[in-house]
């Protein structure tokens, strides 16, 4: 191409350049900089915690353009007198140095080029060049031999030591050394890096005896010298340090005393204070590795994408063993550890998608930060483990119709923030107000026995305030009235709504919500709280914030309200505010309350909610533990399936959520047994990241858990990557093979979504309000139908009379099985369930005892209100794991007499 200046010369072309050169040699590099003149290269110094050198510098161009050059002339101008380049692009200034000092590892650690300059080196990950304005020169003297990392060549021109021959050589050399110091030969030293860790200064005055006096001032035990005016301190010798081939291989006289050796061209006189240790030079660690991990080489990191997802710095203490255990107690089966303090996890697939390749095991030549004798890695290198024995977990993959299916099941007509399985078989929705048309009422009730009329399948209802994120269950009155509780702003939050379902399928429903926050109210304004059936029937109401973006509202309080109220602060939703909204509740067998709040969890017991343990903090992402679990890092949370005789310890399952900061989605499930002596936490990886997840407990004993992003945390518009996938959790199968990765959705379920268990046992699927320009305020209703709905099977049926049981006596249905007998027959009690914001607020799963004789079966109701708080559940007749449709039944009555609240003539009660 003709250049623009000058049309008969030629310019280069696309993606090609023409080059001219001005006769002088090319320079090698690159280097370490010894120093613009003036300035003199001290060596590569740590840079952790408090900074080395305090001030912060720019230079011309910003730190894309950084040279080691602008770095000390923009400190000189600023009147500092020692000056560092770090990170390739970072300018550091100071008239002291105030903290760190040489690296350990000598300059293997600056190993990034500068921005501007690639032939010169610009400190490194947590490493200074470190310069100092007026000392004497590193590579400048006739008996100095530049410092630069293994490998790397000495700046061109830089001089060569040279020799005496008249003077002495060995251990006559040097007099007036301190008690119990003396010489122990001449090292060979830069074979493997250098082999005592810290420099001191350059010294023209330097002697053998200046040098062991500074070693001892700072409480070294071993000194060397080399190339007449090095100084080096230590305690041992590292990098398998071997003697040299002779001892007057250290000929060069100290700079201070002519008649003294100190040492020579990459040899060290070594004098200490007792017998010299000597550490081996360091390399991968091979052995003593944790569970069934080995070495699989140094492999290259992908300079735009990271190889592996997760990255942990451990500034002190990386080592193999601390890296990798982390990385298999997450389930992660590949791992490894890069510039010395950094650990990684991730997936063998993970090197094959970043293209990695292995590189000879020199490259990775930084040593570990907790543990020197080993290398974690290098300048974009990865020493790369993998874990060679038992899978860590096993996914299932199920085809056809063992996957389930999604599928339509109607068109809506609001954007549902909260929904409710109605003891009369029809299903509530509730929305907050202006978010779906202009005249919506904000509740609407869908009774899909009229799926068929669209005129009678969505019915109106009306609430007064603004239920946006409030907490919704249904109580144990005898006719299943459902409250919610809360809302969004100035009286909302407040609100105490009540709604009594009527009718029945295919039967209109006439019954609306009522309220009035002037005479029914909560004691202080919620938003976000949960809510909760306590085993002696009230309702306990716990957290939240006082309106949208208000201040926490770290307390529980009790419905109905008490004599002269009860409202009580609770200190640890005070301070883990604000990650700790709608809390995960659930009774206990002994009565006590398990709370789940941000990563924390305790018990409380049930009358002045006092704590009586506090269990070990929630595990959260692999490279963080301060990962929540609760609104706004939104996991969601189940109970584990309750067996007669119920002797066996509860389990409590939580799934997904997110980090601060990053806001990266966890990938994993923790389960726990509260009750136990000494609970732990037990953690299984799931196949995909999930953040503000929905799971529904299914009558055969399994799990479904749907909906949510791959990244972010809740709310409008801070999510993205809409997780499609569903998985089916079974309890039943070992640790860490318990879940499948089951069918797909088209349908982004975001933030505001939900599911509940239907009565025919599909899953209702609805909602998702993201507001996030991107995916759509969802009004359709899907249904993920399980695989046991999906044989083609017909499923059993059975009648009922009483629907109203007593804890502990027996009932009889009458059972019609079409597959299996009662010996494959299950008895599945599945709480009534309000959804939102990954709350399945009344979720219980119980299998009670039952006997059958003919087609009469006779089920023992559960034993009392601690394994089974008062309230409505579905009952499932489980025929070889296809189960009926349900009716619902009332266990334990109205011990708190809901029915009779609230008093107050606007209000319809049912009685006891």
């Amino acid at each position: 191409m003709a250049c623009s200046g000058n049309s008969t010369e030629a310019c280069g072309g696309p993606n090609r350049l023409t080059l001219f050169q001005n006769g002088a040699a090319t320079p090698s590099g690159p280097v370490q900089d010894p120093g613009p003149p003036g300035w003199s290269l001290l060596g590569c110094y740590t840079d952790t915690g408090t900074r080395t050198l305090p001030v912060g510098m720019s230079t011309p161009g910003g730190s894309g353009s950084l040279t080691v050059a602008l770095c000390t002339t923009a400190c000189k101008n600023s009147g500092y007198t020692f000056a560092g380049v770090e990170y390739a692009g970072e300018c550091y200034c100071g008239n002291a140095i105030a903290n760190g000092g040489p690296a350990a590892d000598g300059f293997s650690g600056c190993n990034m080029l500068c921005n501007g300059n690639s032939s010169e080196y610009c400190g490194g990950p947590n490493r200074l060049d470190m310069y100092k304005l007026g000392a004497a020169a590193t590579t400048s003297t006739a008996t100095s031999a530049p410092t630069v990392p293994p490998g790397n060549p000495v700046p061109p021109g830089s001089p060569t030591s040279t020799a005496s021959t008249t003077v002495a050589t060995g251990k006559g050399s040097a007099t007036g050394l301190p008690t119990g110091w003396s010489y122990q030969g001449c090292y060979v030293d830069g074979a493997n890096g250098r082999i005592i860790a810290n420099q001191e200064p350059d010294s023209q005055t330097n002697t053998i005896e200046a040098c062991v006096s500074t070693c001892v001032g700072l409480g070294y035990s071993v000194s060397g010298v080399e190339y007449g005016v090095q100084c080096f301190c230590g305690n041992n010798l590292v990098n398998g340090a071997v003697l040299a081939p002779a001892d007057t291989d250290c000929n060069v006289a100290c700079a201070g005393n002519s008649k003294e050796m100190c040492g020579g061209g990459n040899r060290m006189s070594i004098y200490s204070n007792g017998p010299v240790q000597v550490q081996q030079a360091p390399g991968p660690q091979k052995t003593g590795l944790p569970g069934s991990w080995t070495y699989s080489g140094c492999v290259t990191e992908n300079n735009t994408q990271r190889v592996f997802k997760y990255q942990i710095i451990n500034t002190n203490n990386n080592t193999a063993t601390n890296c990798l255990t982390q990385c298999s107690n997450f389930g992660f089966g590949a791992g490894g550890m890069e510039y010395g303090e950094e650990c990684y996890c991730g997936d063998s697939r993970d090197l094959i998608a970043a293209g990695s390749t292995v590189q000879p095991d020199a490259s990775c030549n930084v040593p570990c930060s907790g543990n020197s004798q080993y290398l974690c890695g290098g300048g974009s290198l990865i020493s790369y483990y993998t874990w060679t024995g038992a899978n860590l977990q096993t996914w299932n993959y199920p085809t056809g119709n063992a996957a389930g299916q999604y599928e339509q099941l109607v068109g809506g007509v609001c954007i549902p923030l909260l929904t409710t399985s109605s003891v009369n078989g029809k299903y509530t929705f509730v929305e907050k107000f202006g978010t779906g048309e202009a005249n919506s009422t904000g509740a609407y009730e869908l009774d899909l026995a009229e799926i068929n009329n669209p005129a009678a399948l969505w019915r109106p209802m009306h609430v007064k305030t603004d239920v946006f994120c409030s907490a919704s269950i249904t109580m144990p009155d005898r006719v299943g009235r459902q409250i919610n509780l809360g809302g969004w702003s100035g009286e909302s939050t407040f609100g105490v709504r009540l709604y009594w379902p009527d009718g029945s399928p295919g039967k209109p429903s006439v019954n609306d919500w009522q309220e009035n926050y002037e005479e029914v109210s909560l004691q202080t304004g919620r938003w976000y709280p949960s809510a909760m059936v306590m085993s002696n029937g009230s309702i306990l109401v716990m957290g939240g914030e006082n309106g949208s973006n208000g201040p926490p509202v770290p307390s529980l309080e009790i419905l109905p309200k008490p004599p002269g109220g009860f409202m009580l602060y609770c200190d640890y939703l005070d301070r883990t505010d604000p990650n700790n909204l709608y809390p995960f509740l659930a009774v206990l067998p002994s009565g006590n309350i398990f709370v789940g709040y941000y990563n924390e969890a305790r018990i409380l017991e049930p009358v002045n909610f006092n704590t009586v343990s506090q269990l070990p903090n929630i595990p959260g992402s692999v490279n963080d533990f301060l990962a929540g679990r609760n609104y706004p890092l939104e996991g969601t949370a189940v109970l584990m399936p309750q067996y007669a005789p119920y002797t066996a310890p509860i389990t409590l399952m939580i799934c997904g959520g997110s980090t601060t900061g990053a806001a990266t989605a966890i990938d994993n499930c923790v389960s726990t047994q509260p009750e136990v002596a000494n609970p732990v936490w037990t953690l299984e990886r799931m196949p995909s990241q999930r953040v503000m997840p929905c799971i529904t407990a299914l009558p055969d004993g399994t799990y479904i858990i749907l909906n949510g992003a791959t990244h972010g945390v809740a709310g409008f518009g801070l999510a993205d990557g809409p997780n499609l996938n569903a998985i089916l959790y079974n309890p039943a199968a070992p640790v860490n093979q318990r879940m499948s990765v089951m069918a797909n959705t088209t349908v982004a379920r975001l933030y505001h979504s939900e599911a509940i268990l239907m009565n025919d046992g599909r899953v209702m699927v609805s909602g998702s309000d993201p507001q996030d320009g991107v995916h759509p305020e969802e009004y359709r209703v899907e249904v993920f139908i399980p695989p046991y709905r999906m044989t083609g099977l017909t499923p059993p049926s059975y009648t009922i009379a009483a629907t109203d049981w007593t804890y502990g006596q027996t009932y009889q249905i009458q059972v019609t099985l079409n597959q299996g007998t009662a010996a494959t027959m299950k008895i599945a009690l599945m709480g009534a369930v309000s959804s939102t914001h990954g709350n399945s607020m009344g979720q219980r799963s119980l299998f009670p005892a039952f006997t059958c004789a003919g087609t009469t079966c006779t089920i023992t109701a559960p034993p009392n209100n601690k394994v089974c708080p008062p309230g409505w559940f579905q009952l499932f007749v489980v025929d070889n794991g296809n189960p009926s449709v349900a009716q619902y039944v009332r266990i334990g009555g109205d011990p708190a007499a809901l029915g009779n609240w609230p008093n107050f003539p606007d209000f319809n009660v049912p009685g006891v």
